[in-house]
């Protein structure tokens, strides 16, 4: 038996009394969100949701979150985490997909979230987490409450229901070059060993840790190796909503944290916002350790960031269908600047050709993973597990090569991906998207460079010859049906786009 719920249960039987989430001027400790999360799943078990069951959350970096995921778990249901920013159409995707029961939403997001759980054919109650607990719904409707009156009046106990190791325990959706959103199953021990790893070997988590939460925590980098990896270490967690690079300083200079795990992007804007030097050196004077992940760092930024803030950044690589994390740069000493370091212990990490055949060192090829942090499978699709799992490998897409001790550097990504900010953007989704305009003969969607974000999106559009729409136009239509990372920046129109012999769109003459 095995519930990843375990992690809190444990922390707060051993440290009730120690603040375990900080938000402004807020803090809970241990007993108190566990307490929590027990009066979250008995309304859950009220509601007839059990073991096997899904339930999605659409909620920032807040106390909510945390809340709502170990409620979820000690149901023996699994987690369903949605981006905050999905437009209502996408929620009810996202929802019929999973087949939820029920939808978390916080209140900023409710609209969506109620346009969504209204459209949904299978989500049964829609509660929203509201800024103020004891606040009401922007929105209402049949079935739909308050997540502080779904809870309001139950006990702070709740007998954990068992589940196996390899039962489901969180749905993280993710996509391909093509088609719709897919949901990789990740098991209670896919997650559990993840957390358990990154705390006690790859950052070496202590009690004493303050750790800095501004990855979003529906994100499989935030939710392992910040949110559950510090929970079953005992450290503090400071949240942060939204990463905003100078509210980010404050706070890890007033709370001391010692801790930061980020995106690039984040340590970019960290590096470049105005007035951090007043940060500077409370900041030094406890952070310990940084982690990277999510895209590759510049190794002229890691140079710069760690000279300004006297702090160490190990990079590692993942994905959330490897729980995430797969590779890492254990330590200062052995790591190798510009690589995403090791394969992780209990993992074999390989470069194959396109016919699966292992290469010789230092020849380009898929980065492919085997072992304990792999998923089950994307959920209903078996084909797609087939052909990302073959041979008994998980086929990442990446492309990269390892050298002689054995060092992993990535040197492309699947062609088609556009990696903005951090988050994956899959164009294909986006072009069935756009085809939906009344004015849209033709589209496609690449990625083009970005120095702040790496990369930005760009749609190519062919016009209907009879119907007329202008970048502007368009642009705000790209805002209302997508969510605020996806939509793209900039729109060109052209007469035609280049093509094959057989029609496939030349995507690499539109970079």
């Amino acid at each position: 038996m095995l519930n990843l719920a375990t992690i809190l249960e444990s922390s707060a039987a051993q440290y009730p009394n120690k603040p375990v989430i900080i938000m402004g001027d807020m803090s809970m400790t241990y007993a108190q969100l566990n307490g929590a999360a027990n009066q979250v799943a008995t309304a859950l078990a009220k509601v007839g949701v059990g073991r096997g069951d899904r339930v999605a959350i659409m909620l920032p970096n807040v106390p909510y979150f945390p809340l709502a995921y170990f409620g979820i778990l000690k149901t023996g249901a699994t987690v369903v985490p949605l981006n905050v920013l999905l437009k209502g159409r996408e929620v009810t995707y996202h929802l019929n997909d999973s087949q939820a029961k029920v939808l978390i939403a916080f209140d900023m997001f409710a609209e969506d979230a109620k346009r969504g759980f209204e459209e949904s054919d299978t989500c049964e109650h829609l509660w929203i987490a509201t800024t103020n607990p004891a606040g009401d719904s922007p929105v209402s409707g049949e079935n739909i409450t308050t997540l502080g009156r779904a809870m309001h009046g139950n006990p702070p106990t709740f007998d954990n229901i068992q589940t196996m190791p390899d039962d489901t325990a969180v749905i993280l959706y993710t996509s391909g070059t093509t088609g719709q959103p897919k949901g990789a199953e990740l098991t209670h021990f896919n997650m559990f060993f993840n957390a358990l790893y990154a705390a006690d070997k790859l950052v070496q988590v202590t009690p004493d840790d303050v750790f800095m939460a501004v990855l979003p925590l529906f994100h499989s980098f935030g939710q392992t190796c910040v949110m559950n990896a510090g929970i079953y270490g005992g450290v503090t967690i400071t949240m942060l909503p939204r990463f905003e690079p100078d509210k980010a300083l404050a706070i890890m200079a007033r709370d001391g944290a010692t801790l930061f795990a980020g995106v690039p992007t984040m340590y970019w804007a960290l590096l470049n916002t105005p007035g951090k030097e007043q940060f500077i050196e409370p900041i030094r004077k406890t952070l310990r350790l940084c982690s990277s992940g999510g895209s590759a760092m510049p190794v002229e930024l890691m140079r710069q960031f760690e000279e300004t803030f006297g702090v160490t950044i190990l990079e590692g690589f993942g994905l959330s269908e490897t729980s995430p994390v797969a590779t890492f740069n254990t330590s200062k000493e052995a790591r190798k600047p510009g690589s995403i370091g090791t394969a992780i212990w209990g993992t074999e990490v390989k470069i194959f050709d396109e016919h699966d055949r292992e290469v010789p060192r230092g020849e380009r090829g898929e980065i492919v993973i085997r072992g304990h942090n792999v998923m089950k499978g994307y959920l209903g699709r078996p084909e797609a597990t087939a052909e990302c799992m073959r041979n008994g490998w998980f086929h990442s897409g990446d492309i990269g090569y390892m050298d002689e001790d054995d060092y992993i550097f990535i040197v492309d990504r699947k062609k088609d991906m556009i990696l903005r900010g951090g988050f994956n953007v899959y164009p294909r989704e986006l072009e069935e998207v756009l085809m939906m305009h009344p004015a849209v003969s033709l589209v496609a969607v690449v990625g083009v460079s970005d120095e702040k974000l790496g990369e930005e999106i760009k749609a190519y559009i062919v016009r209907k010859p009879d119907i007329s729409v202008t970048e502007d136009e368009l642009s705000a239509w790209c805002q209302e049906n997508m969510a605020a990372y996806k939509y793209p920046r900039f729109i060109e129109f052209r007469d035609e786009l280049p093509m094959t012999a057989t029609g496939k769109i030349l995507k690499r003459e539109l970079r």
